[in-house]
């Protein structure tokens, strides 16, 4: 009896050890190999643009995956009802590579934190400056109407392609390289935006006879602007994430953007004793010129495609006649503002004929033709 009961354990221990498979410890594959920088701790799974690799593009470059380069796999996330991942199909314009393109301005989540920080510390300077030699004091009613109205609008503009527009682009976008330097133009465009609420709730404060609320019956139904919000409402409405860039920084910001900012508040600011104005407006000017560096790289990119040049540049073309007309109207129903001051410093032809001519410099840097409208 006592035999069986031991032959019975030696069994269970038998049928217990074929249960439980025997743990084994082995170095991953990857991780047991020799190659060529298996000390080094930093990445170059990419070419860096020079001999060494920059923080931006360390932190930057193939940080969103993606299944063309490095994964053998198909995407490991989608939608329901949609294709996974980024799909190149999401814009009419083709590349070659996508990821070719750097961000010339290396923009990055420190230097984004950084630069808006200056630009905001900066304009509280020269408005506490203001303040303590009673500038605003010297300011006359229609300089007053004019900047509560029409420098008040603009902050509609500056949201409505920040939030609707480029925010929501970057999400489209193929590489993290792309998003990244457009979800820095939407928080320049947002924070321009900030700058011009805060601006005009101080101005109510500081100003008896300055209407804090106007800026918003004028955007709702002031006629010189209902153009102007007719085209900016179109394009947050562009469902191709290359097109509402295209759109928003080719072709309206040097004939409205620019023609608003630099072509009339910033040459009527001067002789109204206004020294402030002109660095709120001069900040969006700055990030401007900041988002079109990129703006150029990115597009020229694609005009020199060695594959897809032909085609990108016909669809750009093509974009360029549908929304060259309409946004160049909308241009030309803002005359009226140019005669609302005192100080007649500018005419709107004259400024009107410096944003075409911006505008034809940027299409011929992308090897673009000039609309017949703007020649």
């Amino acid at each position: 009896m006592a035999e069986d009961t031991k032959e019975d354990t030696q069994q269970q221990q038998k049928q217990g050890e074929r249960s439980v498979p025997r743990p084994q410890f082995t170095d991953a594959e990857a991780g047991a190999l020799t190659f060529p920088s298996s000390e080094s701790r930093s990445f170059n799974y990419f070419e860096p643009a020079k001999m060494r690799a920059t923080t931006y593009e360390d932190v930057t470059v193939d940080v969103q995956p993606d299944p063309s380069r490095h994964l053998t796999q198909g995407w490991i996330y989608g939608f329901a009802k949609g294709p996974g991942g980024y799909p190149a199909e999401w814009t009419e314009l083709k590349s070659s590579d996508w990821h070719v393109f750097l961000d010339p301005n290396e923009e990055w989540e420190r230097t984004i934190y950084r630069n808006n920080a200056n630009v905001v510390r900066q304009i509280q300077y020269n408005l506490d400056n203001a303040k303590s030699e009673k500038a605003f004091d010297r300011w006359n009613g229609a300089w007053v109407t004019f900047v509560e109205r029409h420098v008040g609008a603009w902050m509609h503009i500056e949201h409505g392609l920040g939030m609707h527009a480029f925010v929501r682009a970057q999400r489209d976008a193929p590489t993290n390289m792309i998003n990244n330097a457009i979800s820095v133009n939407g928080m320049h465009k947002l924070r321009f935006a900030q700058d011009l609420v805060l601006y005009n709730l101080e101005l109510d404060d500081q100003i008896e006879e300055f209407d804090g609320k106007a800026h918003q019956e004028i955007w709702d139904s002031g006629s010189e602007w209902q153009p102007v919000r007719e085209v900016v409402e179109n394009i947050t409405a562009i469902p191709d994430w290359a097109k509402v860039v295209f759109v928003a920084n080719v072709i309206f910001e040097p004939l409205v953007g620019e023609l608003f900012r630099s072509g009339l508040v910033m040459q009527l600011a001067a002789p109204h004793g206004d020294f402030v104005t002109p660095t709120i407006m001069g900040a969006g000017e700055a990030d401007y010129d900041r988002d079109l560096k990129y703006t150029r790289e990115l597009y020229s990119m694609l005009t020199g495609d060695e594959t897809h040049a032909d085609h990108n540049k016909a669809t750009l073309n093509e974009w360029l006649g549908e929304w060259t007309p309409r946004v160049l109207d909308a241009a030309r129903q803002l005359q009226p503002l140019w005669s609302q001051s005192e100080a007649k410093t500018v005419r709107f032809e004259d400024s009107l004929e410096q944003a075409r001519a911006r505008f034809a410099g940027i299409l011929d840097d992308l090897g673009l033709e000039t609309p017949q409208e703007v020649k």
